[in-house]
């Protein structure tokens, strides 16, 4: 391919086929089905401490061992199961995040109950549209935000676990509340629509 038909893409994912298609295709994407958003929750909780990459190659692992992201069978997981799930090679082998992924599936619902789905509740923290940043290079992306900071609060508030501010941003920009895309990526204007 001559490199006048090259696409031109944020540049933490060059050079990684599995890094490019995820960032291709999801990043930055709206999502606004309650299932991804849980999906979105699980893989960036897991990643706390750790990099997205580690948990991308996982991801497959993460579905199998997480009933499909089914956040109504995530929620009736037992002690017995955090005991499978820690002997689980596949996935992040830590007793809290696993703990908490069971938890959080539990909060999402009674979330749903209160505002007819998590969708409803976590697109408010951004007036109900994605904030399109207009960030030129990787350096002017931030990694906490206003609106993550107050997200952060409020679901430590309600019970959640393993989901500060940091980790609740890059939540948003995986599902397009933000669009953290570099002008020049051939998916900045795409994720504007």
């Amino acid at each position: 391919m001559s490199k006048s038909k090259e696409k031109i893409r944020c540049s933490w994912c060059v050079g990684k086929p599995l890094y490019e298609q995820y960032h291709d295709e999801e990043w930055g994407v709206p999502v606004y089905d309650d299932r991804k958003q849980f999906e979105f929750l699980v893989l960036e909780s897991a990643q706390a401490g750790l990099s997205w990459w580690t948990i991308l190659q996982r991801r497959e692992n993460y579905r199998k061992a997480f009933a499909n992201f089914d956040y109504k069978k995530v929620a009736r997981f037992d002690a017995a199961k955090v005991e499978e799930l820690m002997q689980d090679a596949g996935i992040i082998r830590n007793r809290a995040k696993i703990e908490a992924t069971i938890v959080n599936a539990r909060q999402l619902m009674a979330i749903q109950k209160e505002f007819g789905s998590f969708s409803n509740y976590i697109w408010s923290f951004v007036g109900g549209q994605p904030k399109i940043n207009q960030c030129k290079t990787l350096k002017e992306v931030v990694a906490t935000s206003p609106e993550s900071d107050a997200l952060a609060k409020d679901m430590k508030k309600r019970g959640f676990k393993f989901l500060g501010s940091t980790t609740l941003y890059a939540h948003m920009q995986a599902t397009g509340l933000v669009n953290d895309h570099v002008q020049d990526c051939h998916r900045y204007k795409a994720c504007n629509k």
